[in-house]
């Protein structure tokens, strides 16, 4: 797959590896993300590129030593009996500006837990003639390294990175998709390079999936487990949160029972994992997020949630090879589970967004008991709703990820539905349609995958 989008992420680090002082530079963010890639396009022939192991710290200044060794003739003959000397060692040899990159920095400090104090004393110093920069997967590590007040490398790093999965239009782009592919693909595997190139190995999305995930051979098929491997200490434990919230057990009361614990018990694991990025609170809009009667506790991975949706419930049959149950379900419930991801993408487009000259906040989704025309109570759910920033909009969406549907008969159950809410008076009504397929009876206010995909640019 071709590198596509960290346009930001390219020139924050080739700026600071282009100053005169030299720069210490922080990158990490979940595995497969490309960290490792990004930092190896910013670096040049004379640069010294290490990925670090489990070892202990001698062996590693040993291996260490010998890649430098490639920039430094003979630089692995002695031996360094410490950290500090093999960086000052390194200045000692130089006489022009160049990088140092350690990847998986925190397999380093694991066994050599002294190091980061012996780079923030050559940091301090402001002697070394080279660039450091250090990358890592565990992003608690990471940020209790650099991002703690209490860590010695606290305030020192001149970038602190955190990869983030790469959008929808630039996966699009990379792998030549029409938009509604595109989003299909996007429910499965995310903004995860790494599974991207994985895909673009087969010649479907079906193959793909049977090659990668629904096989005990498949490259994929332990994914979550070697994700949470980096990062939480009990995997057992997190995995079986994930797999009831992926049943669709998303209230913390519901939970709480199936794990057979007191709520206050999960407040913990449950913040961690949305930390982590692997786990999202959904509170509806003009609700306060610290109002916990109204969360809802959903996995913010498309391919997690796939993963815990049809994976781990049908691990006995992909076991056995299977292959009926597995293609039931997906027939059964791939269409809904898209169309989650479609809304997702729906209000991810509309947050900070210009729709027809307005331009929204944060969307988000509504849902809760009103009374209808009729005075008696109606369960209403709205899939987008978002709020101008001059206050006087409010944006109400449907999503439909199905056949034709009627873009007049929609829009007049959504204005009907809209009218029902009593905070929904003090603001202009704009109603939009986001949907699948070209309407019948068109409205007028139709947004289509294509509009979608360009409006996440």
């Amino acid at each position: 797959m071709k590198f596509v989008d960290r346009t930001e992420e390219t020139k924050r680090l080739r700026d600071a590896l282009s100053r005169d002082k030299s720069a210490l530079v922080v990158m990490y963010g979940r595995r497969r993300l490309g960290k490792s890639t990004l930092i190896k396009r910013g670096l040049s022939d004379s640069d010294v590129y290490f990925l670090a192991d489990r070892s202990e710290g001698q062996h590693q200044r040993a291996l260490l030593a010998k890649v430098i060794a490639q920039a430094f003739p003979d630089f692995d003959k002695l031996t360094y009996p410490d950290w500090e000397s093999l960086f000052r060692a390194v200045n000692y040899r130089t006489d022009k500006r160049f990088t140092l990159c350690l990847d998986e920095f925190p397999y380093i400090v694991e066994q050599s837990p002294e190091l980061p104090s012996v780079l923030q004393k050559l940091v301090d110093e402001k002697q070394l003639k080279y660039h450091l920069v250090l990358c890592g997967s565990s992003q608690n590590m990471m940020y209790g390294l650099f991002l703690d007040a209490a860590a010695p490398l606290y305030g020192r790093a001149d970038e602190i990175m955190r990869l983030a999965p790469i959008r929808l239009p630039y996966v699009q782009e990379a792998l030549h998709l029409d938009a509604v592919g595109a989003i299909e693909e996007y429910a499965v595997w995310g903004g995860v390079p790494r599974y991207w190139e994985l895909r673009e190995t087969r010649s479907s999305l079906a193959d793909a999936l049977w090659h990668n995930i629904l096989s005990v051979n498949g490259t994929l098929y332990e994914e979550p487990v070697k994700l949470f491997q980096d990062d939480v200490k009990d995997i057992v434990k997190t995995s079986t949160i994930m797999s009831y919230i992926g049943s669709g057990s998303n209230r913390l009361s519901e939970i709480a029972s199936r794990c057979g614990e007191p709520a206050t018990n999960l407040a913990r694991p449950l913040k961690k994992l949305i930390d982590l990025g692997f786990l999202e609170k959904d509170v509806p809009f003009g609700i306060d997020e610290k109002n916990a009667k109204k969360s809802l506790y959903k996995i913010a991975d498309p391919f997690m949630e796939f993963y815990y949706q049809f994976v781990v419930p049908n691990r006995s049959f992909i076991e056995l090879g299977r292959r009926l149950p597995l293609e039931q379900a997906l027939t059964v419930h791939f269409t809904e589970y898209a169309s989650r991801h479609w809304e997702k993408l729906c209000r991810d487009a509309v947050t900070g967004n210009m729709v027809n000259g307005i331009v929204y906040g944060k969307a988000k989704r509504w849902w809760g008991a009103v009374l209808n025309e009729k005075k008696k109570p109606e369960q209403l759910e709205f899939d987008v709703m978002a709020e101008s920033l001059d206050k006087k909009y409010l944006l109400v969406g449907e999503c439909k990820w199905t056949s034709q549907e009627n873009g007049k008969q929609l829009t007049a159950e959504l204005l009907r539905k809209v009218h029902l809410l009593p905070f929904a008076k003090d603001y202009k009504i704009l109603p939009v349609l986001f949907l699948k397929n070209p309407p019948k009876e068109d409205a007028g206010n139709t947004m289509l995958p294509q509009d979608v995909v360009e409006m996440m640019k």
